[in-house]
């Protein structure tokens, strides 16, 4: 059995149920606010699962290398290794507010310090990510197939900086999100991401501050889910918010699984302005071309369960087709995953009420623009990492299809 935290403070039991699945019960004195999700309010009854574990606390589990890492290091241990098993490990450090502990332990969100600088200047490659994972492993509740960690910053620590308050020294939790690639399977993924956020940015998009390690081989990101003070805001994916597994995040529409279950629990005040953001982002993954905007990569944040919720930063942009030339969108669009057309966006927004012809038309310029002025940056990086050269060709040659044929109407 764990013990569920949300906000540093005890909200209830998970257990397994059954053969497969599990249980989850809050205290019997549960204050509204220790509700471990927008869908899972407080209340008596118990939340009850045939398979695995609730969307909300399967959210940060691990994939691939990682998940495969630590099934090797503990099963030996634990004489099993479920969705249970990863959360005892990986579960009190991870995004959001909610926390796991054992069934007698109290919450210790402690994670080594480790200099963000050290891993952008690094040029140790295969190394330092063996260190990492040897490090960092059990204190990153973080999914993905490729591998992630969660460290802690130890110049975040200062007290004062650039005239604002910060982390004071004496916090233990983790400030910034490391992303390593396989360079066999995905060369210069680090890059191709990096860039894919500068133009996001461009857009005027909201992206956390991120970094790329001088030998390309790693991207180093502020977690944006974190407060100056130290505690963390809730963070809810979109897996979550459809009550589906990860293994089903590449099902469902754009229109539904995205925009309207946004509209559900967004804040109502500000609907209409971050509806026309979700435009923007999904507009813009169609431009760069990006095959992986499923469920996982639309998030909301929310500083009360109870309170106004809103769209998340945009993060996980990548030109998925410089690798994979015949992928499609993730989710569908107008009942299709074919990459839309300029026409077939500005009918999505318009049927879905998000803005007028000629304010929707003025984003898909934006956007178009965006890409131009990145494009720049990217052939620059070339120019100076003859090791990017190709992969930033293909990434060129991706976007001015996706300009072509999904920002143009000519």
């Amino acid at each position: 059995m764990l013990r569920i935290w949300t906000d540093g403070k005890l909200a209830g039991n998970l257990d397994r149920y059954g053969e497969r699945g599990s249980t989850f019960v809050y205290k019997p004195d549960a204050a509204a606010e220790r509700a471990v999700s927008v869908t899972m309010p407080v209340r008596l009854a118990s939340w009850q699962t045939a398979f695995g574990v609730t969307p909300i606390f399967e959210m940060n589990l691990p994939e691939g290398p990682l998940r495969e890492r630590l099934r090797l290091a503990f099963a030996k241990a634990t004489g099993t290794f479920g969705d249970l098993d990863l959360m005892a490990i990986v579960g009190r450090s991870q995004l959001g507010r909610v926390r796991f502990s054992g069934e007698d332990a109290e919450l210790d969100e402690t994670v080594p310090f480790q200099s963000a600088d050290e891993i952008l200047s690094s040029r140790r490659g295969g190394e330092l990510y063996r260190l990492l994972i040897e490090k960092f492993a059990a204190y990153s509740g973080i999914s993905g197939v490729q591998p992630k960690f969660l460290v802690r910053d130890r110049q975040a620590m200062a007290v004062e900086a650039g005239g604002r308050r910060v982390l004071s020294p004496l916090f233990r939790g983790a400030t910034h999100i490391v992303k390593f690639w396989d360079p066999a399977e995905f060369p210069q993924l680090a890059a191709n991401e990096f860039f894919c956020l500068n133009a996001a940015e461009r857009c005027g998009l909201r992206v956390p501050a991120r970094r790329l390690a001088e030998d390309g081989s790693a991207l180093v990101i502020d977690r944006f889910d974190l407060r100056s003070d130290g505690t963390y805001r809730g963070f809810e994916d979109f897996c979550v918010l459809n009550a589906r597994r990860t293994d089903e995040k590449y099902s469902g529409s754009y229109e539904t699984a995205i925009l309207k279950r946004f509209q559900q629990f967004g804040a109502q005040a500000t609907l209409a302005e971050e509806g026309l953001e979700l435009f923007t982002l999904i507009t813009l993954n169609c431009a760069i071309r990006n095959g992986d905007a499923h469920l996982k990569n639309f998030a909301i944040l929310y500083d009360d369960v109870e309170g106004d919720a809103h769209l998340a930063p945009a993060y996980d942009l990548i030109t998925t087709t410089v690798y994979l030339p015949r992928d499609r969108m993730a989710l569908t669009l107008n009942g299709t995953s074919l990459w839309p057309s300029a026409k077939n966006l500005l009918l999505f927004g318009e049927k879905r009420s998000i803005g007028a012809p000629k304010t929707l038309l003025e984003r898909m310029e934006r956007i178009g623009d965006a890409l131009s002025e990145t494009a720049k940056d990217v052939e620059g990086y070339a120019k100076a990492h003859p090791e990017f050269a190709e992969i930033g060709r293909g990434m060129l040659e991706q976007w001015e299809i996706g300009r072509r044929e999904s920002l143009s109407l000519k």
